[in-house]
């Protein structure tokens, strides 16, 4: 692939192993500083020759810094708490061999200041919440207040990760409190912003300045850390990942250098988005590009500063999740009895660290789910979330039911949390025309919603539904209407899903005038039809359609066509053995 090699300065191995798994497919050689001769990230690549023999020591040690770059070509970090100076120092000292930095010593200085971080940005027009620099006493606390108002965030420019060095502070009686919390740091304090969601989006920049960006996702924290990530985000805003997308790139076109940049963001109520801070590494939030994206978080990493193509960031699944796994204790068996539950779920994959260590808070491991829906995705997530530790507290329960909540019981009369066929109507009176079809995807364990879209009583409503049902998750959606009969058609011009409408029947023209109005769409504008009040036929086609992507619908139709024929040849021979002046015809 490249005679090119890399070094990687590792500072606790998961990202560092994971970078020299990827680099061993591409047949990429590595050498790792990293302290330790069985640190995670060389267990799992040897070196080839006694001379790329890896580096025994402190990724902070400038010895050993300067030891690794005399032996690769491109230095790279999985943690941004190094040496910048020394590594601009290096840069400096090798221009003529041309040894490459990536991401640029500059951009390393400027990230791991949290507060420098910011007023980059900031000047770049890039949206952060309000900030200030903060001294270390109770009367620049008190200052700060004045300004940002009650609560803040109060943070530790340098060092802070994972939560550390970070105190709300939502009284002034508390200032000594977060000093003492906080130690002996420079400080800063930003505005508290209300966020309803932390999405994050993980971008890859190459040598020459393309950039190319992965799917947003959502990320959920526990403890200050990472605990869940979905992708991708489910949201009613179609404009939302798009706008996300262009704030994260936009951040990291700011910085020097290529390699993959986690880019975190707090979303509003309102659907503005704040920055929060910028990972110049792979990152938590991208560990489900492993399983779920056509190249991962880390070849794409090593691709961009080697020069070579990216790869595509595209996802290959419907959706996935990721779990961490993190030390609630020394006892390894916290770890172990959730990826006992994990080994025994189908669409689940395991990735363990190995640490020596196990101790409380630290990353230990991580799994990926993937799964053909939102709703299997948590019934998949259900049986983990149960197993961990903690899963008897209340609080640990209530994670539970917001993040892998039961579906509703088939056939209960209520939709799904993540339907992917939408079946509406027009007015509640054309409810009995669409029950076959909700008690038909019932049957085929096909999660769904029902629930009443007006074309002309709530066409706020319904341009609302049609726009927001991709990034929502539907994949197809079942449109009732009589009379005019504008649903299935105005629907379809909003959407990109299909629509598969069902005529209902009149009290006067007996259903044809609403065939006739679905049949009679203008070009460029497909709408399936089945026949008048025929909500079963919607079912059944709704199914056909899902089953291009989801191959277990086709052995389960074939299954349905199989008994249909059955059925019919019982009555054959019902019909032969009574004769058909007593047969009795089943209505």
């Amino acid at each position: 692939m490249t005679e090119k090699i890399v070094g990687i300065r590792s500072g606790g191995g998961q990202l560092g192993r994971m970078l020299a798994a990827s680099a061993s497919l591409l047949n990429v050689q590595v050498i790792i500083l990293d302290a330790g001769q069985h640190a995670p990230a060389k267990q799992v690549v040897a070196p080839r020759t006694p001379a790329h023999e890896h580096i025994n020591g402190s990724f902070t040690d400038p010895v050993k810094i300067r030891e690794l770059a005399a032996k690769v070509d491109v230095l790279t970090v999985e943690i941004e708490h190094v040496d910048a100076v020394t590594l601009e120092t290096i840069q400096a000292e090798t221009r003529e061999r041309n040894l490459a930095i990536h991401p640029s010593p500059f951009t390393i200085q400027i990230i791991q200041d949290k507060f420098r971080q910011k007023e980059h940005l900031n000047s770049r027009k890039l949206p952060v919440s309000d900030f200030l620099a903060v001294e270390s006493s109770i009367e620049s606390i008190q200052r700060a207040a004045e300004k940002l108002g009650l609560p803040l965030m109060l943070k530790s420019r340098t060092l802070a990760y994972d939560g550390r060095g970070n105190y709300a502070l939502h009284n002034l009686s508390n200032a000594q409190e977060a000093l003492d919390f906080l130690g002996d740091r420079p400080l800063y304090a930003e505005k508290w912003v209300p966020f309803v969601k932390e999405i994050a989006i993980m971008v890859v920049r190459t040598t020459s300045g393309e950039v190319q960006s992965y799917p947003v996702v959502e990320t959920v924290h526990k403890n200050n850390i990472c605990h869940l990530v979905f992708a991708p985000l489910r949201t009613r805003d179609p404009a939302l990942t798009r706008k996300a997308t262009s704030i994260a790139e936009s951040a990291v076109r700011s910085f020097a250098g290529a390699g993959v940049f986690g880019v975190e963001m707090f979303l509003m109520e309102n659907g503005t988005i704040f920055i929060n801070e910028i990972a110049p590494r792979p990152h938590n939030s991208g560990h489900y590009t492993i399983e779920a994206c056509e190249t991962s978080q880390y070849e794409n990493h090593l691709r961009a500063i080697l020069s070579l193509p990216l790869g595509s960031t595209t996802l290959k699944v419907p959706t996935t999740a990721m779990l961490n796994l993190i030390g609630h204790s020394s006892n390894i068996s916290d770890i172990t009895s959730t990826v006992d539950a994990a080994l025994s779920s189908p669409g689940v994959s395991v990735h363990l660290y190995g640490k020596a260590e196990c101790r409380k808070g630290r990353k230990m491991g991580h799994i990926t789910i993937v799964a053909e829906s939102d709703s299997q995705l948590r019934e998949r997530l259900r049986p983990l979330l149960e197993s961990m530790p903690d899963a008897k507290t209340e609080l640990a329960k209530q994670d539970v039911d917001l993040y892998a909540s039961l579906p509703p019981a088939l056939g209960s009369g209520f939709s799904s949390r993540d339907p992917l066929v939408g079946v509406i109507m027009g007015s509640d009176s054309d409810l009995p025309a669409m029950l076959p079809a909700a008690r038909l995807l019932d049957q085929f364990k096909i999660p769904y919603e029902l629930t009443i879209v007006s074309a002309h009583r709530t066409p706020d409503r319904l341009v609302e539904y049609a726009r927001s049902a991709t990034t929502r998750g539907l994949r197809t959606i079942i449109a009732g209407a009589g009379g005019a009969a504008h649903l299935p058609g105005m629907v379809a011009a909003m959407t990109a899903l299909p629509v598969i409408g069902v005529p209902v029947k009149g009290s006067t023209l007996d259903g044809v005038d609403s065939l006739h109005s679905i049949v009679q769409m203008p070009r460029g504008i497909p709408v399936a039809t089945v026949a008048i009040n025929n909500g079963m036929n919607a079912g059944l086609l709704a199914v056909r359609i899902l089953s291009a992507g989801m191959p277990r619908l086709i052995e389960a139709m074939e299954a349905y066509m199989k008994k249909m024929e059955g059925e019919v040849m019982g009555k054959v021979e019902k019909l032969e053995e009574v004769g058909w002046e007593k047969y009795e015809v089943k209505k």
